[in-house]
């Protein structure tokens, strides 16, 4: 699996999130799935986790989001960074 992992500084979640629920780039529609975690210590910290099953598609993904230019609004960023698992652990 690939992945694109962004943290974002939204200022606002539920502003925010009502944004992220139209995907508007379109970019999660050919993911397989999705994660969105919230910072215990600045809930309106974000680390957004989408799933794809190939690195062409996680790098499409990427790629339609950065040119549709949603995330220029966020001063506090980082990513979209596309990864691969490198390691897991199951307990």
């Amino acid at each position: 699996m690939t992945y694109i992992i962004t943290r974002i500084n939204v200022g606002d979640y539920d502003a925010w999130k009502q944004m992220f629920d139209k995907d508007e780039p379109g970019v999660r529609a050919s993911a397989n799935g999705w994660r969105v975690f919230r910072s215990l210590d600045n809930p309106n910290e974000v680390f957004v986790q989408v799933e794809f099953s190939s690195a062409n598609e996680a790098t499409a993904g990427r790629d339609r989001l950065l040119a549709s230019g949603v995330l220029d609004r966020f001063d506090d960023k980082h990513g979209p960074t596309v990864v691969e698992e490198a390691e897991a652990i199951s307990r």
